[in-house]
């Protein structure tokens, strides 16, 4: 039972914490990836729940889909002057 509450308490974290950087992370890839984490980690909580078919739904759909999505939008939508301009303002 310890073990079990450890664990959640720790999952729990990198959730939270992976959506709060989804919303402060000012690069559109960084947030992304985080998203995939916290979307990954919502699915171990289902696993924890004993609710295997919603975790494996939660991993094909949203961070398979939805993750694809997001990376082929940013990588299209990315522009040599964007990447340039950001460079720029961080010196």
């Amino acid at each position: 039972m310890v073990v079990e509450t450890i664990a959640f308490a720790l999952f729990a974290l990198v959730t939270v914490g992976c959506s709060l950087g989804v919303v402060l992370m000012e690069d559109v890839w960084h947030s992304a990836l985080l998203l995939g984490g916290a979307l990954l980690s919502v699915a171990v909580h289902y696993v924890m729940l004993q609710a295997e078919f919603l975790a494996a739904m939660q991993i094909l759909v949203y961070v398979g889909g939805v993750i694809v999505l997001i990376t082929f939008a940013v990588m299209l939508v990315r522009t040599e002057s964007a990447d340039a301009d950001t460079e720029a303002m961080r010196t």
